[in-house]
């Protein structure tokens, strides 16, 4: 558990990791600006979790990285990994002047994540479908090694359609890892069409508990439920522990929330600006519409 977590009470605890929530978003949207591309719906969705994960719950010794008893986490939508490294650069894994390098030649900080290339990166991933499987594998090794340390896999809902993700599901349901921790990023939006219209993933809660996993499911904006839900987890014994986190794609930036536009294309430097002073606090999400609609009249 971070140091954050134990130097807080709950309430100051829940309220710093909505600040932090708040940052990494910021981070994100500068990322992306200057990196020039990316994919700002499902990494603004996923916020309140990493804050959540990585300034709460995760057994991490950030100036060691490769701490043999570190909890483990595995992003399998590994497209959204830029909130990660803001995450990594908050703790002091990374240096904070990488997170301008995103999706440069040569950069740590690669478009999907890369383990050779970047401390606290646990698998290369963004095949999608893929992480869930590697997950288990961890939480099987870590259990026949008696090892204390954890799994914790992220996944996106448009990937949760892969046939690998079922398979990975009903291996851990089967041996009852109960030290791997699935969270679905449940932002109802995949790369060109709400999920539901695509290939809907519903009844998702009891297709996973019909597999022998624990199902907790939570409002993903909420850092409370997200805190009580990782420390739920840890309290279940006989199987793995799946979190049904319930989130808006681009969450935070008003135009960009459940639009598919958004999946994999950067804010340009102009939109960048409204975005940030929506995330800011500096405009209402009306006055950032307003602005965003204007920049779009202008573009035509």
């Amino acid at each position: 558990m971070s140091q954050l977590a134990n130097d807080l009470d709950r309430d100051t605890l829940i309220k710093e990791l909505t600040e932090e929530a708040r940052q990494l978003r910021i981070e994100d949207i500068k990322m992306l600006v200057a990196a020039g591309s990316g994919h700002p719906g499902g990494t603004l969705s996923a916020a309140e979790m990493i804050a959540a994960l990585y300034l709460s719950k995760l057994r991490l010794k950030p100036d060691e990285p490769g701490w043999p008893d570190r909890d483990r986490f595995i992003l399998s939508k590994g497209h959204c990994v830029p909130i990660v490294y803001a995450a990594l650069a908050r703790i002091g894994t990374i240096p904070k002047e990488w997170l301008g390098t995103l999706r440069k030649f040569d950069s740590p900080l690669q478009g999907h994540p890369d383990r050779q290339r970047c401390p606290g990166i646990e698998a290369n991933t963004g095949s999608l479908g893929q992480g869930l499987s590697i997950a288990v594998g961890l939480a099987v090794a870590a259990r026949h090694d008696q090892a204390p340390w954890r799994v914790y896999c992220m996944m996106g809902d448009g990937e949760t359609q892969s046939g690998q993700i079922w398979e990975a599901a009903m291996l851990a349901g089967r041996l009852g890892v109960s030290n791997l921790v699935g969270i679905l990023d449940n932002n109802q939006v995949q790369q060109s069409l709400p999920v539901k219209e695509i290939l809907d993933i519903d009844p998702v809660a009891q297709k996973y508990r019909d597999f022998n996993w624990h199902v907790r499911e939570i409002d993903g904006h909420d850092v409370g439920q997200c805190v009580d839900a990782l420390d739920e987890a840890e309290t279940v014994t006989d199987r793995p522990t799946l979190i049904l986190s319930h989130t808006i794609k681009g969450k935070g930036v008003s135009w960009m929330e459940l639009s598919a536009d958004w999946h994999g294309k950067a804010p340009s430097e102009e939109e960048g600006r409204v975005a940030l002073d929506e995330l800011e606090g500096k405009i209402s999400a009306e006055e950032s519409r307003k602005r965003f609609e204007a920049l779009q009249k202008e573009g035509t």
